[in-house]
């Protein structure tokens, strides 16, 4: 009976979110193509050339990686600080034991570099879920953390990896498009369907939606809660990989204010910071976004400081949008 109530409840909430979610979505993709067009307009000669387009989808990867993660964590209320951490400390470990162990294979360090950022989002989830911290302040600590496991790896200063095949993942192509964009569309369209076609991603916006009421219609809360930060993490391990692959190094200051762009980018493409409500292809939208403004920026020449505000002033704008839409829909 439990369990029966449990899905009634999530596929309501599943409804819902589909008719909901529309227009904020479609919002962000409007914005998107709107100064798309004003670039092509003002910079006709180098932003819509293929290689510009390659290049800021291969910079915006990574946000749009961490976003499918983060966009689940919000559904549920909550918030991951951690993410660039966790990709530095995720990083160096993985880089570290290749080096300490010359000849170690590939595999090994692709799941090393996995398996500690997962490890890393199991400790969030566990915070947030058994010991009842808030998301808040759990991952705050774990972003030191993180930090501070990179800084000790690394002795501060970048350590170098040899080229191995895992290499490619980060600074291989196929054609035109490099390997990243490929990895970041697989992750995204996995993520797509396990948000909106399982049981468990319905889930996590019945817990989003009112997490007692999932808990009494049988939702196991705390794993679901844990889930989510589990994925956030092995996400994060994904980016590390990428990182590396690309550099063929370990920096502790990989990830570097990425918790910012991804929250950003999951907030302009709709996800709603109250919980429960959100789409992972907004946030796609959200960060591809944030990638053009961040390429007009740079063929516009706009001051770093004023980029620095403008990021800003979106943000605070789109959870403006956001909350405003809320009390409406409350009235």
């Amino acid at each position: 009976m439990s369990n029966q109530t449990g899905t009634e409840l999530s596929a309501k909430k599943s409804g819902k979110f589909g008719q909901v979610m529309a227009k904020p979505e479609m919002t962000a993709l409007v914005a998107l193509i709107a100064l798309c067009i004003v670039m092509c307009i003002l910079r006709p000669e180098t932003f819509p050339t293929p290689t510009n387009v390659f290049n800021i989808m291969r910079q915006f990867s990574l946000t749009a990686i961490l976003a499918v993660g983060m966009g689940l964590i919000i559904i549920t209320t909550g918030i991951d600080l951690s993410v660039g951490s966790v990709i530095a400390a995720s990083a160096a470990f993985g880089t570290y034991i290749a080096r300490a162990n010359e000849g170690t294979p590939g595999i090994i360090v692709l799941l090393l570099i996995l398996g500690f950022g997962a490890g890393m989002g199991l400790a969030n989830g566990l915070l947030v879920s058994k010991v009842g911290l808030p998301p808040f302040i759990a991952t705050l600590g774990t972003m030191s953390i993180g930090s501070g496991i990179a800084l000790l790896i690394t002795n501060g200063s970048p350590i170098s990896y040899q080229p191995t095949w895992i290499s490619v993942f980060g600074g291989g192509y196929i054609g035109p498009v490099p390997i990243s964009v490929i990895v970041m569309a697989a992750i995204v369209v996995l993520g797509f369907i396990f948000a909106n076609n399982t049981m468990t991603g319905r889930n996590i916006y019945a817990v989003g939606n009112s997490a007692p009421a999932a808990k009494l219609s049988g939702i196991k809360v705390d794993r679901i809660l844990t889930l989510v930060y589990v994925i956030e993490g092995l996400l994060a391990g994904v980016c590390a990989l990428l990182l590396v692959g690309q550099m063929n190094s370990a920096d502790p200051s990989f990830g570097k204010s990425y918790e910012m762009d991804v929250i950003a980018a999951a907030v302009i493409g709709g996800i709603s910071m109250s919980g429960g409500e959100g789409s992972i292809l907004g946030t796609v939208v959200g960060a591809a976004l944030m990638g053009v403004l961040k390429n007009m920026f740079v063929q516009l020449a706009v001051s770093g400081y004023w980029q620095t505000v403008i990021l800003g002033l979106i943000i605070i704008g789109a959870v403006a949008i956001d909350s405003v839409r809320k009390k409406r829909a409350t009235r």
